[in-house]
C-alpha cells in the first residue's frame, strides 16, 4: 500500500510546475464552471425555494457555499489522484478496478445524462413560450421546435472541448450582467412575498422535512461536477504538482460568483412574487424568467427574460455534454469495443440527438425531474464518492480526518435519502 502511495508521489513530482501567478487560462475556467453550474436548475430553484418559506430558504443560502465548494473539490481530488491525463472514468478503475469503474461509470453517466434531458425540456418550453407571449407568433409544433434547438447546440459542440469552455465563458460575461440587471429591476417590485412566512417559525420536524426535501434541488441548482473531469485533467497538465492548489482557489472564486449571484436573485424573486404565483410558475412547467416576461408588462424584461434564460440553459447544455459525452464513451470502452475516435463522437452526438429531442418533445415536468434524477443520482457521484475514496485509497490519504467531509457525506446521505423518500410516497 505504502508502495503505491509513493507512486502516486512520484508522478506528481515527476511533472513540476511553478505556480504561477492567476491567469487568463484560470479566468476562463472560473467562468465555465459558473456557466456550467448556472440554468436550469438555478432558474427554478427561485420557484421551489421560495415555495418551501422563509426560514428554510434562509437556512439553505447560509448552506449554499460549503456544501458546493467542500463537493467539488473533493471531486477535483479524486480526479487529480489518478495518472496524468486520466478522466474520471480512468481514476475510478484505476483505484477501484475493472468491475467498480464499470460500475462507476454507469453511474457517472445516469447522474448527468438526464441533466440534458432537463434542459432539452427547459430550452424549448423557454422558447415556445418566448415565440408565442413576446413576438406573438405561433411557434412550430414541439417535435420541430426541440429537434432545431438541439440540433444547433450539437452543432456547437462538434467545435470541440476548448471551444465549448471558451464560448461558456465568453457567454457568462452578459449573463451576469442580464441576471444582476433583473435582480437589481425587481427592487422596487418587492412586495413582500416569502416575507409573509418568516413571522411563523415552523416547527422542527417541519423545518428538516422542508430542508430534507429541498437538499436535492439544491446539490442540483449549483451542480458543475460533468466539467470537473475536463477541469481537473487539464489543471493536471498546467500545474503538476501544485494542481490540488490552483484548481481550490478556481472552485473557491468560481462558487463564490455563483452563490452571491444566485442567491441574490433568488431572494430578488420571491420577494417580488407570492407563494400562489410561484406555484403557478411550477404548474406551468415554465422556468422564473419565463414567468417573470409574461408576469410584467413592461417590454424590456418580456423580451430580456426569456433570452436570459435561453442563454442559461444553452451554456450549461453545452458544459453537461462534455461529462455526458465522456460517462458514455467510458460505458462504450468498458465493453472492449473500440470504435475510431470520429466515428465515437458520431454515434455520441446521435445519441444524446435522439433521446434529448424525445423527452423534449414529451415535456415532463422539469421540477419532477430534477427531484427524483438529478439530485440525487448526482449526489452519489459528487458528495459520497470521493469522501469514500479519501478513506479507502492511499493516494488520497493525506485528506483524511477534516471536518468538511463529514459535513460533504451527511449532505449527500440526505439528498440520497429524499429520493427514496419521494420514490416512495
Amino acid at each position: 500500500m505504502n508502495d503505491q502511495a509513493n507512486s502516486v508521489d512520484e508522478r506528481y513530482v515527476a511533472t513540476p510546475v511553478i505556480l504561477t501567478n492567476w491567469s487568463r487560462q484560470d479566468t476562463t475556467w472560473m467562468l465555465g464552471l459558473f456557466g456550467t453550474a448556472i440554468g436550469a436548475g438555478t432558474l427554478f430553484l427561485p420557484i421551489n425555494a421560495g415555495l418551501g418559506g422563509f426560514w428554510p430558504l434562509v437556512i439553505l443560502a447560509l448552506l449554499a457555499f460549503p456544501m458546493t465548494f467542500f463537493a467539488h473539490r473533493g471531486l477535483t481530488r479524486f480526479v487529480l489522484s489518478g495518472r496524468e491525463g486520466s478522466d474520471i472514468t480512468d481514476v475510478v478503475e484505476e483505484h477501484f478496478g475493472v468491475k467498480a469503474g464499470a460500475l462507476i461509470t454507469l453511474l457517472y453517466f445516469l447522474a448527468i445524462f438526464p441533466i440534458l434531458l432537463i434542459y432539452s425540456v427547459a430550452l424549448t418550453n423557454t422558447v415556445g413560450s418566448f415565440m408565442e407571449h413576446q413576438l406573438h407568433i405561433m411557434p412550430p409544433p414541439r417535435a420541430i421546435l426541440a429537434f432545431v434547438l438541439i440540433l444547433g447546440l450539437l452543432a456547437v459542440v462538434r467545435c470541440g472541448e476548448q471551444a465549448i469552455v471558451k464560448a461558456m465563458s465568453v457567454m457568462v460575461y452578459p449573463f451576469i450582467v442580464a441576471l444582476l440587471f433583473l435582480a437589481v429591476y425587481l427592487i422596487p417590485h418587492w412586495n413582500g412575498g416569502i416575507l409573509s412566512t418568516a413571522s411563523v417559525v415552523p416547527a422542527p420536524s417541519a423545518l428538516l422535512s422542508t430542508l430534507w426535501l429541498a437538499i436535492p434541488v439544491m446539490v442540483f441548482s449549483f451542480n458543475h461536477s460533468p466539467i470537473i473531469s475536463a477541469f481537473a485533467v487539464d489543471q493536471k497538465r498546467q500545474y503538476g504538482a501544485n494542481a490540488d492548489e490552483r484548481s481550490s482557489q478556481i472552485l473557491s472564486r468560481a462558487h463564490l460568483l455563483m452563490v452571491v449571484m444566485v442567491l441574490f436573485f433568488v431572494f430578488s424573486c420571491v420577494l417580488t412574487l407570492s407563494p400562489a404565483q410561484l406555484a403557478e410558475a411550477k404548474a406551468q412547467n415554465l422556468s422564473i424568467l419565463s414567468y417573470l416576461a409574461n408576469h410584467f408588462d413592461n417590454p424590456t424584461i418580456a423580451f430580456a427574460a426569456p433570452l436570459i434564460a435561453f442563454v442559461a440553459i444553452a451554456k450549461s447544455f453545452l458544459g453537461h455534454y462534455i461529462g455526458a459525452s465522456e460517462g458514455l464513451k467510458g460505458l462504450v470502452a468498458k465493453t472492449g469495443r473500440r470504435p475510431a475516435p470520429k466515428t465515437l463522437d458520431r454515434m455520441t452526438a446521435a445519441f444524446m440527438l435522439l433521446v434529448c429531442w424525445i423527452v423534449a418533445t414529451l415535456n415532463p415536468s422539469i421540477l419532477g425531474m430534477i427531484e427524483t434524477l438529478g439530485g440525487p443520482i448526482i449526489a452519489s457521484i459528487l458528495f459520497l464518492m470521493p469522501m469514500y475514496a479519501i478513506r479507502k485509497v492511499p493516494a488520497m490519504a493525506k485528506y483524511r480526518g477534516q471536518a468538511s467531509n463529514v459535513f460533504v457525506t451527511a449532505v449527500g446521505l440526505v439528498a440520497i435519502t429524499a429520493l427514496i423518500y419521494s420514490l416512495m410516497s
